[in-house]
């Protein structure tokens, strides 16, 4: 059996190698390594695939984040609601800019921002919302759009982990996340269900004038060269990464049903166990399953990641601890914040390995070896 790997990355190269190393070497042969052909190629086509007037590249997922913060033109002091249990990259972009990050809690079903709880944040110094599709799930886009309409507040969304993933937005129809709010923001990194070979991000849009703005800011705020504008950074997609993704890009929808497979074996093997609490798919949603997370009860879970990687399973815990708790927060003098779904999950989440190549005795191996802690 080969190795079992959180994400098998060189299985799925191999797959495609013929297509990226093509694509690889028309990249080099051309020489326009920096804004070539290939990256208004794959903008152009990423925004059909998610049905975004607007995509504009960018160098990584956290620089999308800081990006679209910047085109809204916030300012130090501004309060901008969100979860704490997410990635640390959501709100280190809030740090940075010197905004106030305000922590919400999440619902314990579907990991995603509660939309109660962000009401219950609003101030008059609120300025944004920005909801994270975590693990792959659509957050409750028409309720925070609801919201956000309701108190004139912005919406970037953090699609980092949920590429592909839909949500039936009622009279709107069946929308792609991160097309939804006034921005979304996404990753390219490896492992990400569309990912490159190094780093990239992109930022979507159906606003012209917010995208004049985002294409300003990542090429140091300048809009013809050499005259600056705005403050800005300097954020490219490189040529050779655009030139991987269009090919990546073809296979996405398979890619995330392979995904989809996959969890729904696991969750048919689970069945019926009380000590492990499967995820579930929000009605409406299509979960893209980034990562397959479980909530363990009455399981010890430093031994069940010791006993699964005696085996040969990788397993890992998305996230140990919350943005809130960090340090790097300390600052806000936060010890008062109350969010006891994020607290409960954080002591009782684990992630098992899932990606395009995951094969079924693999698959069998993960789940006899779950069963056999969990039930022993």
């Amino acid at each position: 059996m080969v190795p079992i790997q959180m994400v098998d990355l060189k299985r799925q190269y191999l797959k495609i190698k013929s297509e990226v190393d093509k694509a690889i070497h028309e990249t080099l042969d051309a020489t326009a390594f920096i804004n070539g052909k290939a990256v208004g190629d794959f903008a152009l086509e990423l925004g059909e695939y998610l049905q975004s007037e607007h995509v504009i590249p960018c160098a990584n997922g956290t620089d999308a984040l800081q990006i679209a913060m910047m085109a809204l033109e916030l300012q130090p002091g501004d309060e901008v609601i969100t979860p704490s249990f997410t990635y640390i990259a959501t709100t280190e972009v809030m740090a940075l800019l010197r905004l106030k990050p305000v922590f919400v809690d999440v619902d314990p079903i579907t990991f995603c921002l509660n939309p109660e709880e962000v009401r219950k944040a609003i101030t008059p110094r609120t300025k944004a919302i920005v909801p994270v599709h975590l693990y792959g799930q659509a957050a409750d886009m028409q309720s925070v759009m609801a919201i956000a309409k309701e108190f004139g507040l912005y919406v970037i969304e953090d699609n980092a982990q949920a590429i592909g993933a839909t949500i039936d937005m009622g009279s709107e129809g069946i929308r792609k996340t991160g097309t939804i709010g006034h921005i979304g923001c996404t990753s390219f990194f490896p492992s990400k269900n569309l990912g490159c070979f190094g780093d990239g991000g992109a930022l979507m849009t159906n606003d012209g004038e917010l995208a004049r703005k985002i294409k300003m800011i990542a090429n140091h705020g300048q809009s013809k060269r050499y005259y600056h504008d705005v403050v800005g950074c300097n954020s490219r997609l490189d040529t050779i990464q655009a030139a991987i993704l269009r090919i990546k890009l073809r296979y996405l929808d398979e890619y995330n049903q392979s995904r989809r497979m996959a969890a729904a074996n696991y969750n048919k093997s689970f069945e019926g166990i009380k000590s492990l609490t499967t995820p579930k798919t929000a009605l409406g949603n299509i979960h893209v399953f980034h990562q397959y997370t479980m909530i363990l009860e009455q399981v010890d879970r430093d031994g069940l990641v010791e006993y699964l990687a005696s085996e040969g399973v990788p397993s890992m815990i998305y996230y140990p601890v919350p943005a809130h708790r960090q340090k790097m927060f300390s600052f806000l003098n936060l010890p008062d914040v109350d969010l006891p779904v994020t607290d409960w999950l954080t002591e009782r989440v684990v992630s098992l390995p899932i990606h395009t190549e995951l094969d079924q005795d693999q698959q069998e191996l993960i789940i006899e070896s779950v069963k056999s802690f969990v039930q022993q």
